[in-house]
């Protein structure tokens, strides 16, 4: 399966990903009145430590332990994507103390957020990829290990 890789030796800290990420899940066409003005919620996460920038977000882990630790099944794995039924989300955090990545964030309202390679969103290629202007972000197959 496809997953996002970053390489931290490429990253700007530009933060362009995370507005990318906002804008494709913000439902509009327009990205200036999607964003201008409001806290963005994006589903990825620039860090930044010792001079070191690099993305934070979804591994789509096989064996997640996020999926397990959801109490209302709001969180499933279907052909290696994790998503998120927020209308099945308590907001109870569980899955976000259980996510070793840190990649699951408190999102609007009660419903968690998590980065869902832009499945609904669009043609294919997640959002944080398409718009990061170095390509220190990838979407691609590797081998494991």
């Amino acid at each position: 399966m496809k997953r996002v890789y970053v390489n931290e030796d490429w990253c700007l800290g530009c933060h362009l990903c995370e507005y990318n990420c906002a804008f494709a899940n913000s439902g509009s066409q327009d990205m200036v009145s999607a964003l201008k003005g409001v806290k963005i919620h994006p589903r990825i996460q620039i860090e930044e430590a010792d001079g070191i920038c690099f993305a934070v977000s979804c591994r789509h882990c096989e064996d997640p332990l996020c999926v397990k630790a959801c109490i209302t099944g709001a969180l499933t794995q279907r052909n290696g994507l994790i998503s998120i039924d927020s209308g099945k989300c308590v907001g109870c955090f569980t899955c976000i103390l259980s996510c070793p990545y840190g990649a699951i964030v408190p999102g609007e309202g009660t419903a968690v957020q998590k980065c869902e390679l832009c499945a609904q969103t669009t043609n294919g290629e997640p959002a944080c990829v398409a718009g990061c202007p170095n390509r220190a972000i990838v979407f691609e197959e590797r081998e494991e290990g």
